[in-house]
């Protein structure tokens, strides 16, 4: 079961906004953090992703067990989520 869904984005990424529009649609509440406008946590979504492309959801489970999805990646976003 999902505890929390983090999204690391930036003003510029269309990609961001799509995920964000697929889980609003799915009834799904998020924390947004972009990095335009909060550069000091890009560490953070680098460490957990491995990479320096947004965005990057972190989807948190009620077992503390966390998923990271790279890009609008819906084969993965959407099992991680279920």
């Amino acid at each position: 079961m999902v505890k929390n869904i983090t999204i690391f984005t930036t003003n510029t990424c269309a990609y961001c906004g799509m995920v964000k529009k697929w889980l609003g649609a799915k009834g799904y509440e998020y924390e947004e953090v972009n990095l335009d406008q909060n550069p000091e946590r890009q560490k953070e979504a680098f460490e957990m992703s491995g990479v320096l492309s947004v965005p990057v959801t972190v989807v948190t489970r009620t077992d503390e067990s966390k998923e990271v999805v790279v890009g609008y990646n819906l084969a993965k976003l959407a099992p991680a989520i279920a």
